[in-house]
This record gives structure tokens, C-alpha cells and sequence, in this order.
């Protein structure tokens, strides 16, 4: 009768231990499943300045520290792209190779903007293999244009006046900009 008592008390702590690790295994694919459904759709920004206005000169810093001077006048024909991308943000982790992948693409000058802290921003590009595209940080640019959701996309030309601005969340979207600015039409 004891060794009956003894084996269902062992058999007892087992089921528990394995709920544990089914527990904990669910939780981390919630989490996974978190950032994978991450809001995807067309969304509105808030107003700040607006296509066809100039950016004010706003000297922003990169991730080592140097300064980044934003709304100057650029080369020629030049169009920089300013992506808005946050460290934390799952549809920016999926988002930013297809917008780096169409600024080549097109001969678009990028230079991405971050949100948050420096060394998550490091993280970031170091993940993403972005190499040697400027990553500047700063609230400054992102109060004036008014950026509240990410990812955000602005186009600037060689003025620094703005030439589209939008939340971005798939390649479409992203081309989507891009016609009326470099005279290519849209991939379907």
C-alpha cells in the first residue's frame, strides 16, 4: 500500500513538472505569435508638416555620437528616404529591408531615424546587417514632422522639402510613394 502511496506522489510531481514546461513553452510561442501579429494595414498619420513644405535644418546625431545635419540642401536630384523605425517594433524589423531594398532599387538616399534607446538601436542594426546606412537618433525630427506611429516614411528632395510622407507596412505602401517622386510606376 506504501509503495502504491509513493509511486502515484512521483507520478503526481512528474505531471506537474511537464504542465510547468507546457505552460512556459505556451508562453513563449504567445510571445512570439505577439510580435508576428503586429497591426499590418493601411494607417493614418497625425498631421505635422506637410508634403510640398520644407523641413527646417535639424542636426541630429548618429549612433556614435556625431552630428547629422537633416533638412540641408543635398546634391542635385538627390532623394533621401527617412524611414522611422523603432528598436522594439516588429512590422519596423520586417519593413526596413524592403524599404532599404527599394531605396537601391530606385537610387534613393537612405538614412534611418531611430526610436529609443542607442544601444537597442545598435542591436537593431547589427541584427539587420544594415552596414553602413546613417542611423541618426533623436526626438527633434520626429516632433516636427509629427510621427506618432512607426514605421513612418518620408521622402525629401534635394531642398529638403518634403515629397511624401506616410506609415508604411509591406512593400506596396512603400512603393506606393515612390511614383509621383522618381517617375516609376508601382509593383502590383
Amino acid at each position: 500500500m506504501m509503495t502504491l502511496l509513493i509511486v502515484s506522489q512521483v507520478l503526481l510531481f512528474a505531471a506537474i513538472v511537464a504542465l510547468v514546461l507546457v505552460v512556459l513553452a505556451l508562453a513563449r510561442q504567445i510571445g512570439i505569435l505577439h510580435e508576428r501579429i503586429a497591426p499590418i494595414g493601411q494607417q493614418q498619420p497625425q498631421r505635422g508638416l506637410e508634403v510640398g513644405q520644407a523641413l527646417p535644418r535639424i542636426t541630429m546625431r548618429t549612433l556614435e555620437g556625431a552630428p547629422f545635419p537633416v533638412g540641408e540642401r543635398l546634391a542635385a536630384g538627390t532623394i533621401r528616404m527617412l524611414p522611422f523605425v523603432g528598436a522594439d517594433c516588429p512590422v519596423c524589423k520586417r519593413v526596413l529591408p524592403i524599404a532599404l531594398d527599394v531605396a537601391h532599387e530606385r537610387g534613393l538616399e537612405p538614412v534611418l531615424v531611430g526610436d529609443g534607446a542607442v544601444p537597442e538601436l545598435e542591436a537593431l542594426r547589427a541584427r539587420l546587417a544594415l552596414g553602413e546606412v546613417p542611423f541618426v537618433t533623436g526626438v527633434e525630427l520626429g516632433l516636427v514632422l509629427q510621427v506618432s506611429r512607426l514605421p513612418t516614411l518620408v521622402l525629401l528632395d534635394d531642398n529638403g522639402t518634403i515629397l511624401a510622407r506616410d506609415v508604411v507596412n509591406t512593400r506596396r505602401q512603400v512603393e506606393a510613394l515612390l511614383p509621383t517622386v522618381t517617375g516609376h510606376s508601382a509593383a502590383a
